[in-house]
């Protein structure tokens, strides 16, 4: 299909943020949005509007473009064309906003209230809160903690994933560590690959654990029955946990166990799916059959503690977070103290 000939122009952009979205005034992810104008000719008559639209912007997808028509981006005539398939004629002014995909717009700085552990000139250590996302994905473009990172520290714009080498779930609270330099992201990277750098979880799960001490060797993959799942599986990639049972305690007519979970490899959703493969899933964690109890709503895991060499000093450096508020009283109803945690 000929590419038609435009014109170019810019307008202000239109107001599509859901609400309780917010950018700071006068940031330069404000500049308008691009609009892109052409006559459509005789060889255009009767395409598809979507097909007329890449040939005037091959340079979005197809489907991009569709979401746009979806938007009211689109119009003919000055009138807004909101199906994809309708017919163009000849002869019809075609124009379309070019508003940025989700994806381009996720980069970028939001200012929000981190819990800084441990900061200095080569890294942040970070006391994660439950329900917030680590890094932009379908579905949470922003209000992450990447964005978070942008707005704190403006180098982290040069690093990969700003300065991000593991993560936490959503659901999941504790500690983080985060580079601020490339050579301090290379260094941390490469001492997580090397199972140099030790991290300690305490959970709740459902039922008694039958050991005081269990190590978990089972590999993980994606489950093939469900794309948000991850699942035991032979040909997965190698995984290990260390189980220690802390308390066991009946509350409210059902047994619950208190748990110290180490991870010797840090695969998505490790200890979840380790935990549930052996019948115990975490209180509170639907996607893995653990029910809501003991107060909790989310997940019942915490990244405690955090130890790893320093990337400039060479000093092994040890960090500790104890249980946030939703989390320290289910403890406490199981264990029976707040020792250790």
């Amino acid at each position: 299909m000929p590419a038609l000939p435009h014109s170019v122009t810019t307008s202000a952009p239109a107001d599509r943020r859901e609400e309780g979205d917010a950018e700071p005034d006068g940031a330069p992810w404000d500049e308008p949005a691009e609009r892109r104008e052409a006559l459509i000719d005789a060889a255009q008559h009767g395409a598809r509007l979507d097909r007329a639209l890449v040939a005037l912007v091959p340079e979005f997808s197809r489907n991009h473009l569709q979401g746009l028509i979806a938007q009211g981006c689109v119009r003919l005539d000055d009138r807004v064309a909101d199906s994809a398939s309708r017919k163009v004629q000849a002869g019809q002014q075609l124009s379309v906003e070019l508003v940025p995909t989700a994806e381009s717009r996720a980069f970028r700085p939001e200012a929000m209230a981190l819990a800084i552990v441990h900061e200095d000139e080569d890294l942040f250590v970070i006391d994660k809160p439950a329900g917030l996302v680590v890094h932009p994905a379908a579905g949470n473009w922003q209000g992450t903690l990447l964005n978070g990172l942008l707005a704190r520290h403006a180098a982290a714009a040069t690093l990969p994933r700003a300065g991000i080498v593991h993560r936490l779930d959503k659901d999941t609270s504790g500690l983080m560590v985060v580079g601020k330099t490339l050579a301090a992201v290379t260094a941390l990277t490469r001492a997580i690959a090397a199972r140099e750098v030790h991290r300690r979880y305490l959970a709740l799960a459902h039922g008694a654990w039958p050991e005081s001490l269990t190590r978990i060797d089972a590999p993980l993959a994606r489950d093939p029955r469900s794309r948000v799942r991850i699942a035991v599986v032979a040909a997965g990639r190698a995984a290990q946990t260390d189980v220690q049972c802390i308390a066991t305690a009946d509350v409210e007519g059902a047994r619950f166990s208190a748990l110290q979970c180490t991870l010797h490899t840090g695969r998505t959703h490790q200890i979840r799916v380790h935990l549930a493969s052996k019948g115990h899933p975490l209180v509170a964690d639907a996607l893995y059959g653990g029910a809501p109890a003991l107060g909790m709503q989310r997940q019942a895991l915490h990244a405690t503690a955090l130890a790893f060499t320093h990337p400039r000093t060479g000093q092994e450096v040890s960090f500790h977070a104890p249980l946030p508020a939703d989390l320290a009283p289910a403890w406490q109803r199981v264990a029976g103290s707040l020792a250790g945690a």
